[in-house]
């Protein structure tokens, strides 16, 4: 089991407390905030709101581009909270992942019954 892997098991158990306690139903900056908190007390690191910069050809372009958190500077992290799954969120994830050389990201919506059915670890294939 790698490193990554380790985090996040401890993310989504993070995020199976906070859809416990709150349920589905919020806005995405809601459970953000929760998620953040409890990222907190199990003693994990985070950055909330990443920049994730573009290369493209050589030249760094003045893009803003945002990964809701960075968890142990390793395992992305993006949060919903809707009611149908996109393709687009995985494919958003997936960039983010290559641009930002991380190993693994989790696309976490907490607008379901259960938390284990709104969660997708994807990996940077790059």
């Amino acid at each position: 089991m790698t490193e990554a892997d380790v985090v996040c098991g401890k993310i989504i158990r993070a995020c199976i407390e906070v859809h416990k306690a709150l349920g589905p139903g919020l806005m995405e900056k809601v459970y953000q905030q929760c998620l953040c908190r409890e990222l907190t007390l199990q003693g994990l690191q985070y950055k909330s709101e990443v920049p994730v910069s573009l290369n493209y050809k050589g030249v760094q372009l003045d893009v803003t581009l945002r990964a809701d958190l960075l968890v142990e500077d390793m395992v992305l992290v993006e949060i919903k909270a809707v009611n149908e799954w996109n393709a687009l969120f995985e494919a958003q994830l997936i960039s983010y992942l290559k641009l930002a050389e991380k190993p693994a990201g989790l696309l976490v919506n907490f607008n379901v019954p259960l938390m284990k059915d709104g969660i997708k670890r994807l990996f940077n294939g790059a």
